[in-house]
């Protein structure tokens, strides 16, 4: 499978990643997150990258797809020796994309948690390095806004800073309609956190927090829910215990006022002040287990450019199957489509996602033919269907049909005589009774029971809502949300755009038959209502039922307002509006 190399790091292509963009062949998954995913590709001359594609609900978004535009150039000016410089990209096609330099080398996130925290000589080094880099971020007029330990890479000849300054084109638009962070709050600087503007000095902050994490494999500001790490980060002190004594100039890139803050060359000459030995990025500046890591991602790297192309995969050999022996007489099978003499899949292939013909036919398994026709490397094709045998198909085809008919004319047989006496049966009672209980009946067949879905710690903060057709269901904000919502907060209530809400007692067990049981609905329920454990049947007009279980609010003295929910959906539980 593509990816898959012995000894490497790199994840195979799943089933719904494309085969190439633009033209780059992609051969691995490097990764993926809030904005998109990373993959392993490669330029025509043979030099490895890794190429990003955005997702799709971003690139709908006209106000992301201007600042993806944007931050794209302004990235193209960052050319620094700790970065990883722009190669190519596309920020108007159907899916914008963006390829940079690869680096062959765990992220520091992977790196501390795999193999522990880094010696205090090696975090001096990749703090000098990463300073380096945002001396060179900064001066072409860009702000990284989201450095953080998966944001860099540990090269062998020293570290390097990615996605600077891409995180802004996430700002105010899309990403927040989706629940995707701006940002990683761990990492967040105070004025960031307080959702006040952000500035070099906010890089710094981030900076030191790495650095905290890099020498300890803990943060500065504890772990748990991301609303009490910002409450920590903008009201409280970074907890420092353990750092080595060379690494205690870390607490000034930690300065709450941002004027406090050293700057990114400050810094390096703080490395350099700590550091007994002269600082060099070459050589072993990473402990021994991290080297070897990175040389055996370089082999692998290696090995997947040396790998076919799609114009030289091995051809596929039909071979004729016998044919199967006779069955004894017995009832006629469903009648089976009878698989054509050639590829199993349509003249034309499948088209994207499952979604009609693909522009370009397929060659056939026998046929060489151009590089375009012939199938990718890493495609997964379907296995070769036998072809049934040809003197026997025309009789049983004849036969089962046979049947068919005999069966339809039987069938319409017992259907008009059932008409019959349902006619029989009407006409005994009152023509209006009749009728109403006919139609009563029709309609008070109960769904099928769906199976429950639960998504607990769901954070709605205030003005956003949730749709429990999404998976997960992620808050969402709009400039008219109520209407088309399943789940809004707003002004201390939880409401519902399908104005069916119920609030149910503490002696009733939430359940499926408790919700459909329930009648008294209302539009809203007032927090005051409510405490931990409350919980509440939701109906949408879109015959969702949810049982919505309150979990709490943002503490006293948070700087955010938001409600704390468990979700158990049962989708399509009963006919919506459209539909009654």
């Amino acid at each position: 499978m593509a990816g898959a190399q012995p000894g490497g790091q790199f994840r195979p292509l799943a089933s719904g990643d494309p085969d190439s963009v633009a033209g780059y062949r992609l051969v691995a998954r490097l990764g993926s997150g809030g904005m998109g995913t990373v993959y392993l590709s490669y330029t025509p001359g043979g030099h490895p990258i890794a190429l990003k594609t955005i997702r799709p609900e971003l690139s709908e978004d006209p106000e992301f797809r201007r600042r993806f535009q944007q931050e794209v150039k302004a990235a193209q000016r960052v050319q620094g020796l700790h970065t990883a410089p722009v190669i190519d990209y596309d920020t108007e096609g159907a899916q914008p994309w963006l390829a940079v330099a690869f680096v062959a080398g765990p992220s520091l996130a992977s790196a501390v948690s795999e193999h522990g925290p880094l010696p205090a000589a090696s975090v001096l080094r990749l703090l000098a390095g990463m300073a380096e880099a945002l001396s060179v971020i900064h001066r072409a007029g860009v702000v990284h806004r989201d450095l953080k330990p998966s944001n860099v890479l540990l090269a062998a000849d020293g570290p390097r800073v990615i996605d600077f300054g891409i995180a802004r084109a996430a700002d105010a638009t899309a990403l927040t309609g989706t629940g995707v962070s701006l940002g990683t709050p761990a990492f967040m600087s105070p004025e960031q956190a307080a959702g006040k503007p952000v500035t070099p000095a906010s890089d710094v902050f981030a900076l030191g927090q790495v650095a905290v994490f890099a020498a300890r494999g803990t943060g500065a500001y504890g772990d748990g829910p991301s609303h009490a790490v910002l409450y920590r980060i903008v009201h409280g002190e970074p907890d420092l215990a353990g750092l080595p004594e060379e690494l205690g100039f870390i607490a000034r890139c930690l300065a709450k006022d941002p004027e406090d803050r050293p700057s990114p060359a400050e810094i390096v000459a703080l490395c350099q002040e700590a550091s007994p030995a002269p600082l060099r990025q070459s050589g072993a500046w990473l402990p021994e287990a991290i080297a070897e890591q990175i040389t055996q991602r370089v082999s692998a790297s290696t090995a997947l450019a040396a790998a076919p192309t799609a114009a030289a995969p091995t051809p596929t050999v039909r071979v004729a199957q016998p044919a199967p022996a006779p069955t004894p007489p017995g009832p006629p099978a469903p009648i089976t489509p009878i698989a054509p003499v050639g590829p199993a899949t349509p003249p034309h292939g499948p088209g994207p996602a499952g979604f009609g013909p693909a522009p370009h036919p397929q060659p056939h398994p026998l046929s060489y033919g151009p590089p375009a026709m012939a199938p990718p490397p890493y495609a997964r094709q379907p296995h070769p269907l036998p072809l049934p045998p040809k003197n026997r198909a025309g009789k049983w085809i004849a036969v089962t049909a046979g049947v068919v008919m005999g069966l339809f004319w039987l069938g319409s047989c017992a259907s008009a005589l059932m008409d019959l006496g349902d006619t029989a049966d009407t006409s005994s009672t009152s023509g209006d009774s009749g009728r109403s209980d006919s139609a009563d009946t029709g309609s008070s067949r109960p769904l099928p029971d769906p199976r429950p879905v639960t998504h607990k710690g769901i954070n709605i903060p205030d003005g956003y809502y949730v749709q429990f057709a999404d998976s997960p269901p992620k808050p969402r904000s709009g400039d008219a949300p109520l209407s088309g919502s399943d789940l809004y907060y707003s002004d201390d209530e939880l409401r519902s755009g399908g104005k069916k809400i119920v609030l149910l007692n503490n002696a009733q067990q939430g359940s499926l038959k408790t919700c459909r049981a329930e009648t008294r609905y209302a539009e809203g329920v007032s927090l005051s209502q409510l405490s931990k454990g409350t919980q509440l049947c939701v109906h949408t007009g879109s015959g969702h039922i949810a049982l919505v279980t309150f979990r709490g609010g943002a503490p006293e003295g948070d700087p955010s307002d938001y409600v704390a929910v468990d979700l158990t959906l049962w989708l399509d539980a009963e006919e919506s509006d459209a539909e009654g």
